[in-house]
């Protein structure tokens, strides 16, 4: 598949580090899924792991979400800094990342805790009490379904008025 880029150069958002940025400045992602041709689209908080250049997801044991990815775990997840609209200038002031890659059910204990050590440090201040309250063990993991996307593209478009 083409990877296209913004039309207008100056609105694309190249440097790695601004990107790395956004990422670690959100919370959710829309990611876009498809099965035998039907799209499913989910809005998911999730967890930025620099070191692996992957996002963690956080889910129940099953849903439509498990089918699409299990049929095609491609998908394309967007981003949005949404700073308002630029009245008088039929624009917004904006920063966004389009994020391809492959979308994975976690099924290794190790990556599972892994996962949702990154998901809970992006989210919360403190994630000590989550644990505390519900992982009593590793059997505790069982009862939560963690995916991983990892990040094939990002591309950047931004407008700042």
């Amino acid at each position: 598949m083409e990877q296209y880029h913004p039309k207008r150069k100056r609105n694309e958002i190249i440097d790695e580090a601004e990107k790395q940025a956004l990422l670690k400045w959100g919370n959710h992602v829309t990611i876009a899924l498809c099965k035998a041709n039907e799209p499913y689209l989910v809005t998911l908080s999730y967890g930025y792991d620099a070191e692996r250049d992957a996002l963690y997801f956080h889910c129940a044991n099953k849903g439509d979400k498990l089918d699409f990815i299990r049929h095609n775990p491609a998908a394309c997840a967007t981003l949005i800094k949404d700073n308002g609209y630029l009245e008088t200038k039929c624009d917004h002031d904006y920063r966004t990342l389009i994020i391809r890659g492959s979308l994975s059910i976690v099924d290794d204990l190790a990556e599972k805790k892994h996962g949702l050590q990154v998901l809970l440090n992006h989210l919360e201040r403190d994630p000590q009490p989550i644990f505390e309250r519900n992982i009593k063990d590793d059997q505790s993991y069982n009862t939560v379904t963690i995916l991983k996307l990892e990040m094939a593209s990002v591309i950047g478009k931004q407008y700042q008025g």
